[in-house]
């Protein structure tokens, strides 16, 4: 059907500078799409920013990609702005009254519920079988030390680790300073008391170890490394297997580290198993070790065909950015948030106070190790100190610095805060009221749908007007002639 012709005279309509006839499809096509947009703006996006105003510190308008803009609040402490991603606040000393009952270093935290536990550790002549037990508080902290249940007998540079409502030590050096094999747990009973250690013969370390590193997997425990019974650094590795009933099995080979290693940290991550520090038969290393477990292949229809030996590790040992920027061991580490974390140590040179961490990529490799000095521990140097992670904080307990072993601890918090405002190209971020708790949820939730419900009414109205445009000239005219003076 061929479009009517335009009577002696008349030109067509045209629209965006001229560019589009204002009776085309490509100009119908834009104003679809503008009031397309508007709708999903009005009943969709600014609703959901209502909502997140209400319960969030910041929001975001736009899509805020690059911001030559950056403020950051004073709660950060100087760090740069935005801080960098897995960055850590500075570290506070602890006061006097949450200092242990005496020096520790070589010793182990862990907490079991809201309980911290100190285990072993030596006050710098001789290991000590002292359990100093803190309760944790919402403060983010925790209170004073007191006695727990002693250890058999003194241990320190123990493996220890919290699994599955347990407590196990795993070796560590006697108060001869000899490696040892014993095997020991504590539970807490009903009421949540802690009871008494008591030897567990199947997980009796089949040699003498100290100074190794553990780890739980999803169906059992890893040990890696440590010292033998002559001091010389391993590259053993041993995993436990938990039944399905739950019971611990002995200790079995996996594949060895390709370097030996004691004193050094451990973590796991996905199917990666990390070892960075600790020292080899030359003294501290810088060296990063990773071990990958066979996470299995595709089945060709959404599936996965389990890996014929799921215990079987495979080895690589770190290069250039992945390694340390400088050797460490007897530090203390641990991992967050998908950060590795590096305290202190010693370099063989002495103490240090550096803090790196890394954050391994989706394959497990490792780009590069990060340093703020402003994140150094505030000793001047620290090695043998235990490092424990609570909810957003971590903290590091005991050690010892160039002047002996101390009885004090650090703490940091792990959750810097975002920029609260923030000009981008694409984008701002704005402060927001952020009201918590529940009260803040059913808020935000009315402040949601007011929002949608003021939109969707605006959005009638603007309908009715385009449909009877007479009436709504009508309208403006009088609402224009009644603000006018008589």
């Amino acid at each position: 059907m061929t479009a009517p012709a335009l009577g002696p005279g008349a030109t067509r309509r045209r629209v965006l500078f001229g560019l589009l006839d204002g009776d085309s499809w490509s100009w119908a096509s834009i104003k679809a799409m503008f009031w397309f947009i508007l709708i999903i703006l009005l009943l969709g996006y600014i609703p959901d920013r209502a909502y997140y105003f209400t319960v969030f510190s910041t929001i975001d308008l736009g899509i805020n990609v690059i911001s030559p803009v950056n403020l950051c609040p004073p709660e950060n402490r100087g760090l740069p702005c935005p801080v960098p991603p897995g960055a850590a606040l500075p570290w506070d000393p602890s006061p006097t009254e949450l200092s242990l009952p005496a020096p520790r270093a070589d010793g182990a935290v862990v907490q079991s519920g809201a309980r911290f536990l100190y285990i072993g550790g030596t006050d710098g002549a001789t290991a000590s079988a002292d359990v100093f037990t803190a309760e944790a508080v919402a403060a983010g902290t925790f209170g004073p030390w007191t006695s727990g249940p002693a250890l058999p007998e003194p241990r320190s540079r123990a493996a220890v680790i919290f699994s599955a409502g347990s407590i196990y030590v795993f070796g560590g050096l006697d108060a001869s300073g000899k490696a040892t094999t014993t095997a020991w747990s504590l539970t807490a009973d009903a009421s949540g008391a802690l009871t008494a250690w008591t030897p567990v013969e199947a997980m009796q370390l089949p040699e003498a170890r100290a100074g190794s590193s553990v780890v739980a997997l999803a169906d059992g425990l890893l040990l890696l490394g440590g010292v033998d019974a002559n001091g010389a650094p391993t590259s053993s590795v041993w995993k436990s297997k938990t039944s399905s009933s739950g019971a611990r099995g002995e200790w079995t080979p996996l594949t060895s580290m390709p370097e030996v290693r004691a004193d050094a940290e451990l973590a796991i991550s996905g199917s990666h198993v990390y070892v960075f520090g600790g020292r080899d038969a030359s003294g501290p290393t810088a060296s990063v070790l990773r071990g990958t477990f066979p996470t299995g292949t595709s089945d060709g229809h959404g599936g996965t065909i389990p890996p014929a030996n799921p215990d079987l590790l495979s080895w690589a040992a770190g290069t250039g950015t992945s390694n340390l920027p400088g050797p460490r061991t007897d530090a203390a580490g641990f991992f967050a948030n998908g950060g590795l974390y590096l305290v202190g140590g010693a370099d063989g040179s002495g103490v240090q106070n550096e803090v790196y961490w890394a954050a391994p990529d989706a394959k497990g490799n490792i780009a590069e190790w990060r340093h703020l000095d402003l994140t150094d521990l505030p000793e001047p140097g620290l090695a043998g100190g235990a490092a424990v992670v609570s909810g957003a904080n971590a903290y590091v307990i005991g050690g010892r610095t160039a002047d002996g072993v101390i009885t004090g601890a650090a703490r940091t918090s792990l959750a810097p805060k975002p920029p609260f405002f923030q000009l981008g190209l694409f984008g701002a971020t704005i402060p927001a009221l952020k009201i918590e708790g529940e009260v803040g949820q059913q808020l935000g939730y009315l402040a949601a749908a007011g929002v949608g419900t003021g939109n969707f009414i605006l959005l009638i109205v603007v309908g009715w007007a385009f449909a009877h445009p007479e009436r709504a000239r009508e309208l403006v005219g009088r609402i224009r002639r009644r603000g006018r003076p008589a």
